[in-house]
């Protein structure tokens, strides 16, 4: 039985040598929010992770590629539902994020975590591609200034929203239904049945398999790009903690330092519940509600884009001969809608391909700087009454933006080169952390709540299928030189 604390107070640390490590106080598990209350950080994941993969990469190697990948996306997908639910077990249960987690051992696996996102992020490959697809929309105009232009906005956006989580939940929950609902539209008026016989037999006849033209870089990028990935997962411990999620209702949520009031810290970074049977009863029903709002609001969401969207580039592109690497397969793709359906459909198709890669954009936003100005004031200004949490947070978010509008300046603006660059960083930062995680989940939480079984054995799959194709990639590259 784990020892029971009276409320506030901090329990003993582990034994010398176990970790290097932050106090744990003891609070009450708070009773749970209902499955509708809950609904809002699958939302988030997946309506930033719809762009980059679920309107270019994907369907991008579709078009060249066939449908032999479908596969390989939904495989990804229920890797990823294992490797989400675990970063929510950990703050579900400490209120702490897990990158927080993982600097209790050592501040070097945040510092690490950080660079890796910033890297991955730095690159404005989603808004680039947004503007892009906009001159397809009007008709002109330079993406590049464009870019800059809708960075500055979202970073306006960001700033000046009260409490920051409802502000992203909101455009992301908005482009979400915008989506979905140019999806039922061309399931009725595009896709053909062949195309959904097609798919189906690709599916399960060529599992497994990789098209011809599709090398392991394309590979480990559209991995990175399906659904989630890379830093883009471990703000769900953040996401969640500001959805008043389990412990994480007891840590201050991120409020804008110009519109709101900040919140008061509430006496502890890491929090632990008695593990009596009201606690054990209450966790049960936490468990089983995240996990169905995750799979119905990420997954499920996730499985129709990808699927339908791929459907939608083998009906209109495949086998074309003049695609470049480049998004300007949308424009095509627009064309072949004005053709055979209508100019209206062109004109949804790209307004929706627009605005769902700059709400990305404000998202990737909003990911790094919760990562950087978390792990900045957890480990370095804890203490600081000037550098709060949301301060850093802006600094860290407009940051961003300027090296972005840099290098879109300096030169460096073909988006499908910028996307490719990021999500390859993406899949091998996941391989990091879910390391780290089987770790975390399994030694430093009690054990009635601890990762055992099954979704054990699903992290060492996870684990197994990110590692394969980074190290496919390596030796790929390596054999080129």
């Amino acid at each position: 039985m784990h020892p029971r604390y009276p409320p506030n107070v901090a329990s003993p640390l582990p034994p010398p040598g176990a970790a290097m490590l932050t106090e744990t106080t003891t609070r009450e598990l708070p009773e749970p929010l209902s499955l509708r209350r809950m609904i809002g950080p699958g939302i988030i994941a997946v309506g930033i992770g719809m762009a980059a993969g679920e309107i270019i990469l994907w369907p991008y190697l579709t078009a060249i590629g066939g449908l032999g990948l479908l596969w390989l996306a939904f495989t990804t997908l229920a890797v990823q539902f294992v490797i989400n639910m675990e970063i929510e077990r950990y703050t579900l249960a400490t209120g702490q994020t897990v990158i927080g987690g993982f600097s209790r051992w050592w501040k070097g696996w945040g510092i690490l975590i950080c660079l890796a996102g910033a890297f991955q992020y730095v690159w404005p490959g989603w808004a680039t591609s947004g503007s892009t697809v906009f001159t397809y929309l009007i008709g002109g105009g330079d993406p590049v200034w464009i870019t800059v232009a809708s960075l500055v906005i979202v970073g306006l956006l960001l700033s000046l929203s009260k409490v920051v989580y409802k502000t992203v939940e909101r455009v992301e929950t908005v482009k979400v239904a915008l989506t979905l609902f140019f999806l039922a539209v061309v399931v009725v008026f595009v896709i053909s049945l062949n195309t959904w016989g097609d798919g189906a037999k690709a599916t399960v006849t060529e599992f497994g398999q990789i098209p011809d033209g599709i090398t392991f870089t394309m590979l480990l990028s559209a991995i990175g790009a399906a659904g989630a990935g890379g830093v883009h997962n471990l703000v769900l411990s953040n996401w969640i903690r500001d959805k008043r999620y389990g412990m994480g209702a007891h840590v201050p949520r991120l409020i804008s330092p110009i519109t709101g009031q900040e919140e008061a810290a509430g006496g502890g970074d890491r929090y632990t519940f008695p593990m009596d049977e009201t606690s054990l009863s209450r966790w049960k029903v936490w468990w089983k509600r995240a996990n169905a709002e995750h799979l119905v609001t990420f997954v499920a969401v996730c499985f129709v884009t990808i699927g339908v969207m791929s459907l939608l580039a083998y009906e209109t592109l495949f086998g074309r001969g003049d695609l470049k690497s480049d998004p300007s397969f949308l424009r095509i793709q627009g064309d072949i809608f004005q053709a055979e359906v209508g100019s209206w459909l062109k004109l949804l198709f790209l307004a929706v391909g627009a605005v769902s890669l700059w709400a990305a954009a404000m998202g990737l936003l909003d990911i790094i700087g919760r990562v950087a100005s978390d792990f900045l004031r957890r480990n370095y200004l804890e203490g600081s009454t000037r550098w709060t949490e949301p301060r850093l947070y802006l600094i860290v978010v407009w940051a961003e933006i300027v090296l972005g509008s840099m290098i879109l300046l300096a030169g460096f603006s073909q988006p499908l080169g910028l996307l490719i660059v990021s999500t390859c960083a993406a899949s091998v930062v996941t391989l990091l952390y879910s390391i780290l995680l089987v770790r975390l989940n399994t030694r430093d939480l009690p054990a009635p709540v601890r990762m055992k079984g099954w979704r054990l054995g699903g992290m060492i799959v996870a684990i197994a299928f990110y590692g394969f194709f980074a190290v496919a990639m390596v030796v790929t590259q390596i054999d080129k030189l």
